[in-house]
Protein backbone atom coordinates (compact mmCIF):
# COMPACT_ATOMS: atom_id res chain seq x y z
CA UNK A 1 0.00 0.00 0.00
CA UNK A 2 2.83 2.54 0.97
CA UNK A 3 4.44 1.71 -1.98
CA UNK A 4 1.97 2.55 -4.37
CA UNK A 5 0.97 5.73 -2.96
CA UNK A 6 3.81 7.81 -4.71
CA UNK A 7 2.30 6.63 -7.89
CA UNK A 8 -1.03 7.04 -7.28
CA UNK A 9 0.05 10.65 -6.23
CA UNK A 10 2.10 10.89 -9.68
CA UNK A 11 -0.74 10.00 -11.57
CA UNK A 12 -3.27 12.26 -9.72
CA UNK A 13 -0.95 15.24 -10.50
CA UNK A 14 -0.88 13.99 -14.08
CA UNK A 15 -4.78 14.34 -14.06
CA UNK A 16 -4.82 17.85 -12.12
CA UNK A 17 -2.19 18.97 -14.75
CA UNK A 18 -4.30 18.24 -17.82
CA UNK A 19 -7.14 19.62 -16.10
CA UNK A 20 -5.27 23.21 -15.42
CA UNK A 21 -3.84 22.78 -19.01
CA UNK A 22 -6.98 22.18 -20.79
CA UNK A 23 -9.93 23.82 -18.77
CA UNK A 24 -12.41 24.02 -21.88
CA UNK A 25 -13.12 21.01 -23.61
CA UNK A 26 -16.13 19.91 -25.76
CA UNK A 27 -18.22 19.67 -22.49
CA UNK A 28 -17.98 23.25 -21.29
CA UNK A 29 -18.53 24.56 -24.91
CA UNK A 30 -21.46 26.33 -25.71
CA UNK A 31 -24.23 24.38 -27.12
CA UNK A 32 -25.14 24.81 -30.71
CA UNK A 33 -28.21 26.44 -31.06
CA UNK A 34 -31.38 24.85 -32.53
CA UNK A 35 -33.01 25.17 -35.83
CA UNK A 36 -35.65 26.81 -34.77
CA UNK A 37 -33.65 28.88 -32.37
CA UNK A 38 -31.52 29.80 -35.14
CA UNK A 39 -35.34 30.68 -37.33
CA UNK A 40 -36.26 33.02 -34.63
CA UNK A 41 -32.66 35.06 -34.53
CA UNK A 42 -32.46 35.48 -38.90
CA UNK A 43 -36.22 37.04 -37.81
CA UNK A 44 -35.53 39.14 -35.94
CA UNK A 45 -32.67 39.95 -37.49
CA UNK A 46 -34.20 40.75 -40.70
CA UNK A 47 -36.66 42.76 -38.68
CA UNK A 48 -33.07 45.15 -37.66
CA UNK A 49 -31.98 45.39 -41.08
CA UNK A 50 -35.63 46.49 -42.75
CA UNK A 51 -35.13 49.19 -39.92
CA UNK A 52 -32.20 50.37 -40.75
CA UNK A 53 -33.06 50.67 -44.41
CA UNK A 54 -36.14 52.42 -43.57
CA UNK A 55 -34.17 55.35 -41.48
CA UNK A 56 -31.99 55.53 -44.24
CA UNK A 57 -34.77 56.58 -46.93
CA UNK A 58 -36.33 58.69 -44.24
CA UNK A 59 -33.24 61.04 -43.80
CA UNK A 60 -32.46 60.75 -47.78
CA UNK A 61 -36.00 61.74 -48.44
CA UNK A 62 -35.93 64.90 -45.96
CA UNK A 63 -32.00 65.71 -47.61
CA UNK A 64 -33.99 66.04 -50.67
CA UNK A 65 -36.38 68.27 -49.56
CA UNK A 66 -33.95 70.53 -48.24
CA UNK A 67 -32.50 70.80 -50.89
CA UNK A 68 -35.31 71.65 -52.80
CA UNK A 69 -36.12 74.34 -50.36
CA UNK A 70 -33.13 75.31 -51.35
CA UNK A 71 -33.31 75.35 -54.83
CA UNK A 72 -37.00 77.62 -54.53
CA UNK A 73 -35.00 80.05 -52.75
CA UNK A 74 -32.50 80.48 -54.98
CA UNK A 75 -35.06 80.57 -57.54
CA UNK A 76 -37.23 83.47 -55.99
CA UNK A 77 -33.85 85.20 -55.13
CA UNK A 78 -33.29 85.35 -58.54
CA UNK A 79 -36.46 86.40 -59.79
CA UNK A 80 -36.20 89.43 -57.12
CA UNK A 81 -33.03 90.45 -58.50
CA UNK A 82 -34.09 90.67 -61.98
CA UNK A 83 -37.48 92.82 -60.62
CA UNK A 84 -35.11 95.17 -59.26
CA UNK A 85 -32.92 95.44 -61.83
CA UNK A 86 -35.91 96.01 -64.22
CA UNK A 87 -37.16 99.05 -60.94
CA UNK A 88 -33.50 100.46 -61.44
CA UNK A 89 -33.88 101.31 -64.56
CA UNK A 90 -37.19 102.56 -64.90
CA UNK A 91 -36.58 104.84 -62.20
CA UNK A 92 -32.95 105.96 -63.80
CA UNK A 93 -34.79 106.86 -67.28
CA UNK A 94 -37.41 109.06 -65.52
CA UNK A 95 -34.69 110.77 -63.59
CA UNK A 96 -32.60 111.27 -66.75
CA UNK A 97 -35.49 112.16 -68.84
CA UNK A 98 -36.27 114.60 -66.14
CA UNK A 99 -32.79 115.63 -66.44
CA UNK A 100 -33.16 116.23 -69.81
CA UNK A 101 -35.82 118.22 -69.65
CA UNK A 102 -34.62 121.00 -66.95
CA UNK A 103 -37.65 120.49 -65.30
CA UNK A 104 -38.28 118.42 -62.05
CA UNK A 105 -41.62 117.36 -63.53
CA UNK A 106 -41.80 114.46 -65.48
CA UNK A 107 -42.48 115.40 -69.35
CA UNK A 108 -45.53 115.68 -70.31
CA UNK A 109 -46.04 113.06 -72.90
CA UNK A 110 -45.41 110.69 -70.05
CA UNK A 111 -47.98 111.95 -67.32
CA UNK A 112 -50.53 114.51 -67.49
CA UNK A 113 -48.91 117.23 -65.65
CA UNK A 114 -45.74 118.07 -62.83
CA UNK A 115 -47.76 116.76 -59.47
CA UNK A 116 -48.97 113.79 -61.00
CA UNK A 117 -45.44 113.28 -62.44
CA UNK A 118 -44.00 113.53 -59.49
CA UNK A 119 -46.20 111.05 -58.29
CA UNK A 120 -45.56 108.46 -60.46
CA UNK A 121 -41.95 108.99 -59.22
CA UNK A 122 -42.47 108.55 -55.66
CA UNK A 123 -44.61 105.68 -56.61
CA UNK A 124 -41.73 104.34 -58.31
CA UNK A 125 -38.90 105.24 -55.50
CA UNK A 126 -41.71 103.01 -53.22
CA UNK A 127 -41.96 100.31 -55.55
CA UNK A 128 -38.29 100.22 -55.65
CA UNK A 129 -37.69 99.97 -52.16
CA UNK A 130 -40.43 97.48 -51.84
CA UNK A 131 -38.26 95.20 -54.14
CA UNK A 132 -34.97 95.90 -52.36
CA UNK A 133 -36.63 94.80 -49.05
CA UNK A 134 -37.96 91.40 -51.30
CA UNK A 135 -34.38 91.05 -52.22
CA UNK A 136 -33.14 91.37 -48.94
CA UNK A 137 -35.72 88.66 -48.00
CA UNK A 138 -35.25 86.35 -50.51
CA UNK A 139 -31.34 86.42 -49.82
CA UNK A 140 -32.00 85.72 -46.25
CA UNK A 141 -33.81 82.46 -47.47
CA UNK A 142 -31.88 81.43 -49.53
CA UNK A 143 -28.79 81.36 -46.77
CA UNK A 144 -31.56 80.11 -44.29
CA UNK A 145 -31.99 77.06 -46.80
CA UNK A 146 -28.55 76.64 -47.89
CA UNK A 147 -27.28 76.69 -44.48
CA UNK A 148 -30.29 73.96 -43.33
CA UNK A 149 -29.78 72.26 -46.43
CA UNK A 150 -25.64 72.19 -45.37
CA UNK A 151 -26.18 70.60 -41.99
CA UNK A 152 -28.63 68.31 -43.09
CA UNK A 153 -26.56 66.85 -45.49
CA UNK A 154 -23.75 66.92 -42.71
CA UNK A 155 -25.52 65.03 -40.45
CA UNK A 156 -27.11 62.20 -42.77
CA UNK A 157 -23.74 61.71 -43.91
CA UNK A 158 -22.67 60.75 -40.33
CA UNK A 159 -26.25 58.72 -40.38
CA UNK A 160 -26.15 56.66 -43.25
CA UNK A 161 -22.31 55.70 -42.81
CA UNK A 162 -23.87 54.33 -39.38
CA UNK A 163 -27.17 52.89 -40.72
CA UNK A 164 -24.57 51.24 -43.30
CA UNK A 165 -22.20 49.88 -40.78
CA UNK A 166 -25.16 48.30 -38.85
CA UNK A 167 -26.43 46.92 -41.72
CA UNK A 168 -23.40 45.35 -42.70
CA UNK A 169 -22.88 43.93 -39.41
CA UNK A 170 -26.16 42.90 -39.26
CA UNK A 171 -26.04 40.97 -42.72
CA UNK A 172 -22.99 39.28 -41.58
CA UNK A 173 -24.89 37.61 -38.93
CA UNK A 174 -27.78 36.77 -41.63
CA UNK A 175 -25.69 35.48 -44.03
CA UNK A 176 -24.40 33.18 -40.67
CA UNK A 177 -27.40 31.79 -39.69
CA UNK A 178 -28.55 30.87 -43.61
CA UNK A 179 -25.13 28.75 -43.54
CA UNK A 180 -25.94 27.01 -40.31
CA UNK A 181 -29.93 26.55 -41.14
CA UNK A 182 -28.62 25.42 -44.96
CA UNK A 183 -26.14 22.78 -43.37
CA UNK A 184 -29.45 21.38 -41.68
CA UNK A 185 -30.97 20.77 -44.36
CA UNK A 186 -31.16 16.71 -44.33
CA UNK A 187 -30.24 14.70 -47.25
CA UNK A 188 -32.40 12.31 -49.17
CA UNK A 189 -33.12 9.19 -48.89
CA UNK A 190 -31.58 6.57 -51.12
CA UNK A 191 -28.13 8.22 -52.19
CA UNK A 192 -25.39 6.01 -53.56
CA UNK A 193 -22.03 6.06 -52.82
CA UNK A 194 -21.12 7.15 -56.44
CA UNK A 195 -23.49 10.23 -55.82
CA UNK A 196 -27.04 8.67 -58.17
CA UNK A 197 -30.21 7.81 -56.40
CA UNK A 198 -31.59 4.56 -56.07
CA UNK A 199 -35.28 4.62 -57.50
CA UNK A 200 -37.69 5.02 -54.71
CA UNK A 201 -41.59 3.71 -54.76
CA UNK A 202 -44.35 6.19 -53.61
CA UNK A 203 -45.94 5.84 -50.46
CA UNK A 204 -48.54 7.17 -48.17
CA UNK A 205 -51.76 9.01 -48.84
CA UNK A 206 -50.23 11.90 -51.17
CA UNK A 207 -48.64 9.18 -53.12
CA UNK A 208 -45.13 10.39 -53.50
CA UNK A 209 -41.41 9.02 -52.61
CA UNK A 210 -40.18 9.20 -49.14
CA UNK A 211 -37.36 12.10 -51.21
CA UNK A 212 -40.48 13.86 -52.68
CA UNK A 213 -41.86 13.93 -49.25
CA UNK A 214 -38.46 15.24 -47.81
CA UNK A 215 -37.80 18.18 -50.41
CA UNK A 216 -41.88 18.82 -49.91
CA UNK A 217 -41.63 19.07 -46.19
CA UNK A 218 -38.14 21.46 -46.83
CA UNK A 219 -39.63 24.12 -49.09
CA UNK A 220 -42.90 24.79 -46.63
CA UNK A 221 -40.80 25.10 -43.80
CA UNK A 222 -38.53 27.18 -45.39
CA UNK A 223 -40.77 29.35 -47.37
CA UNK A 224 -43.91 30.66 -46.66
CA UNK A 225 -46.23 29.40 -49.69
CA UNK A 226 -49.19 31.28 -50.72
CA UNK A 227 -51.16 28.42 -52.27
CA UNK A 228 -51.36 24.73 -52.32
CA UNK A 229 -48.78 22.59 -53.54
CA UNK A 230 -49.47 20.20 -56.14
CA UNK A 231 -47.58 16.64 -56.23
CA UNK A 232 -48.90 13.43 -57.89
CA UNK A 233 -51.30 13.93 -60.95
CA UNK A 234 -52.28 10.59 -62.58
CA UNK A 235 -52.49 10.80 -66.24
CA UNK A 236 -49.98 12.86 -67.53
CA UNK A 237 -46.18 12.58 -68.64
CA UNK A 238 -43.01 13.45 -66.84
CA UNK A 239 -42.47 12.46 -62.74
CA UNK A 240 -46.24 13.66 -61.68
CA UNK A 241 -47.49 10.01 -62.16
CA UNK A 242 -44.72 8.33 -60.33
CA UNK A 243 -44.86 10.70 -57.42
CA UNK A 244 -41.48 12.45 -58.34
CA UNK A 245 -42.70 16.06 -58.67
CA UNK A 246 -44.20 18.67 -57.37
CA UNK A 247 -45.64 22.45 -58.20
CA UNK A 248 -45.52 25.40 -55.92
CA UNK A 249 -48.44 27.55 -57.18
CA UNK A 250 -47.11 31.34 -57.21
CA UNK A 251 -50.64 32.62 -58.07
CA UNK A 252 -53.89 30.71 -59.94
CA UNK A 253 -56.82 30.51 -62.12
CA UNK A 254 -53.85 31.02 -64.88
CA UNK A 255 -52.87 34.37 -64.46
CA UNK A 256 -49.15 35.67 -63.88
CA UNK A 257 -48.07 35.87 -60.12
CA UNK A 258 -47.66 39.26 -58.46
CA UNK A 259 -44.44 40.69 -58.25
CA UNK A 260 -44.19 39.85 -54.60
CA UNK A 261 -44.96 36.08 -55.45
CA UNK A 262 -42.50 35.98 -58.73
CA UNK A 263 -39.93 37.27 -56.69
CA UNK A 264 -40.59 34.19 -54.44
CA UNK A 265 -40.55 31.75 -56.98
CA UNK A 266 -37.15 32.82 -58.20
CA UNK A 267 -36.24 32.49 -54.43
CA UNK A 268 -37.86 28.91 -54.27
CA UNK A 269 -35.69 27.94 -57.23
CA UNK A 270 -32.91 29.50 -56.35
CA UNK A 271 -32.85 27.24 -53.06
CA UNK A 272 -33.81 24.02 -54.87
CA UNK A 273 -30.90 24.24 -57.25
CA UNK A 274 -28.36 25.31 -54.09
CA UNK A 275 -29.93 22.02 -52.32
CA UNK A 276 -30.19 19.85 -55.93
CA UNK A 277 -27.24 17.55 -54.30
CA UNK A 278 -28.41 17.35 -50.70
CA UNK A 279 -32.15 16.37 -51.70
CA UNK A 280 -31.85 14.58 -54.88
CA UNK A 281 -33.83 16.77 -57.17
CA UNK A 282 -33.70 16.12 -60.97
CA UNK A 283 -34.17 19.54 -62.43
CA UNK A 284 -36.16 23.12 -61.61
CA UNK A 285 -38.75 24.54 -63.94
CA UNK A 286 -39.45 28.03 -63.60
CA UNK A 287 -40.63 30.97 -66.31
CA UNK A 288 -40.39 29.09 -69.21
CA UNK A 289 -37.22 27.72 -68.85
CA UNK A 290 -35.49 24.46 -67.44
CA UNK A 291 -32.38 23.90 -64.84
CA UNK A 292 -30.84 20.73 -64.63
CA UNK A 293 -28.07 21.77 -62.51
CA UNK A 294 -25.72 23.73 -65.22
CA UNK A 295 -27.46 26.82 -65.96
CA UNK A 296 -31.06 27.81 -67.10
CA UNK A 297 -32.28 26.76 -70.41
CA UNK A 298 -35.00 28.36 -72.32
CA UNK A 299 -38.54 25.89 -73.55
CA UNK A 300 -40.59 26.25 -76.27
CA UNK A 301 -43.87 27.98 -75.84
CA UNK A 302 -46.66 26.00 -74.63
CA UNK A 303 -49.45 28.23 -74.89
CA UNK A 304 -50.16 28.69 -71.68
CA UNK A 305 -49.52 30.80 -68.82
CA UNK A 306 -49.78 27.63 -66.86
CA UNK A 307 -48.10 25.05 -69.13
CA UNK A 308 -45.08 27.39 -69.93
CA UNK A 309 -44.80 27.44 -65.76
CA UNK A 310 -44.88 31.22 -65.25
CA UNK A 311 -47.55 30.18 -62.21
CA UNK A 312 -45.92 27.43 -60.45
CA UNK A 313 -42.02 26.41 -59.82
CA UNK A 314 -41.94 23.12 -60.69
CA UNK A 315 -39.35 20.50 -58.99
CA UNK A 316 -38.48 17.37 -59.92
CA UNK A 317 -36.93 14.17 -58.41
CA UNK A 318 -34.59 11.66 -59.08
Amino acid sequence: MAASSPAKLAIGLIIAAAVALFPVTSAAAAPKPTESELRAQLKQLNSKVDKLIEKYNLKRVELAKAQEAAKTAEERLATAEQTLVTAEQRVAEIATLRYQAGDPTLPGFMVPDSTGGAVVLDHLIAEQQAVVQSVTKARDDKKKAADDAATLATQIRGDTAEVAEQRDEAEDVIDDIKKKLQDLVPFGTGRKSDGSWAPELPTGSDNITPRTQLMKAQVQKNFSLPFEVGCFRSGSSGEHPLGRACDFMMSTGGSMPSAVNNALGDRIAEWALKNKSRLGIKYVIWKQRINQGSGWRAMSDRGSVTENHFDHVHISMN
